[in-house]
């Protein structure tokens, strides 16, 4: 599958469901709408959706949400796309986890093929991270990133830096990473949804900053290591970690771009920062096979634009309505 630009798409995200069990003052709302069981796909959708894909050229799949683990049988949807590794064409099957439930799945996730999962965690202080999302339990999500390493998962950090809240533990983070061998990736907040009386821009903390109060204590040298994602890498010399920055505003990351996003919903998102999409869902749903959904899946391709049109400044609308947890991370 190439795009209109000449990018071959190879890696899809799904978002396999809209709930969380945390309330992430960037990402929701803290009285948040879910949506009717009878919009979102079901599992078996989800596995038909897959196999389209791969069959399309996708090698890679990540699950996301919301929280992916907080919907029930979903470990089925893990056993069914990991079947397709190796012989079925797929190379990796990753997942984004908050880790609140990875103690209990981590072994079940390792046994159906995923050997690398993002935890998204902001605080390593217990008061900050509950205050962040809205009541979390640190230690619960420690203890969830301990098992899933004792198993062998690899795990890599995402923390989004975030003003007035972000600055005083930016060293820690990456102490915290070198010690437990984890790679570690900031991320700029991003204008996703609504979110009532907050302005992103009094969140938005500039990744150029956090790289130069890093670099005050750390040695970070350019890193060739690269995902086909967003991500610039660097290697901390004093923990031979790497570090990343992904930053939609302060740099923008398209120009290799791989990658198309499906919400639960069935919506085929092709850019992050844009509303357009393409409804699956309808095709699913009314049609038997692959060959229709596979179809629609590249005619849809050509809608795909070449960057986004991120921007946050004083008294804006986010640049797009959905919330990142209805999107998929």
């Amino acid at each position: 599958m190439q795009d209109p630009f000449g990018r071959s798409i190879t890696y899809l995200r799904l978002s396999v469901t809209d709930r969380c069990d945390f309330r992430c003052t960037y990402c929701m709302a803290e009285q948040m709408t879910f949506l009717p069981k009878s919009e979102v796909l079901t599992l078996e959708e989800m596995g038909r959706l897959c196999q389209a894909f791969i069959e399309l050229g996708v090698k890679k799949i990540r699950l996301s949400g919301g929280e992916p683990l907080v919907r029930k049988g979903v470990i089925s949807l893990f056993n069914d796309i990991g079947s397709k590794l190796g012989e079925g064409g797929l190379e990796e099957l990753a997942l984004t986890s908050n880790a609140s439930q990875l103690g209990r799945y981590a072994e079940e996730l390792y046994l159906s093929g995923v050997r690398r999962i993002n935890v998204s965690i902001d605080s390593l202080r217990a008061e900050k991270f509950s205050l962040i999302t809205r009541g979390g339990n640190l230690s619960q999500v420690l203890n969830g990133i301990e098992i899933a390493k004792r198993v062998g998962l690899k795990i890599k950090i995402n923390a989004v830096a975030l003003k007035d809240f972000s600055e005083e533990e930016l060293h820690t983070f990456v102490s915290w990473c070198g010690a437990e061998g984890f790679d570690l990736t900031f991320i700029e907040v991003m204008p996703l949804g609504e979110m009532g009386d907050l302005q992103r821009i009094d969140q938005f903390l500039p990744l150029t900053e956090v790289r130069e109060r890093l670099s005050e204590r750390w040695t970070l040298s350019p890193s060739t290591h690269q995902t086909g994602g967003p991500s610039r890498y660097f290697r901390v010399e004093e923990t031979g970690q790497k570090v990343g920055f992904i930053s939609p505003l302060t740099q923008n990351f398209c120009d290799g771009c791989n990658r198309v996003r499906v919400t639960c919903t069935g919506r085929l998102v092709l850019c992050l920062g844009h509303e357009d999409g393409v409804d699956l869902r309808e095709v699913l749903r009314s049609s038997e096979g692959l060959e229709p959904v596979k179809k629609a899946i590249i005619k849809a391709l050509n809608l795909k634009p070449e960057r986004h049109d991120f921007t946050i400044v004083e008294g804006s609308k986010p640049s797009v309505a959905r919330y990142m947890s209805t999107t998929g991370g």
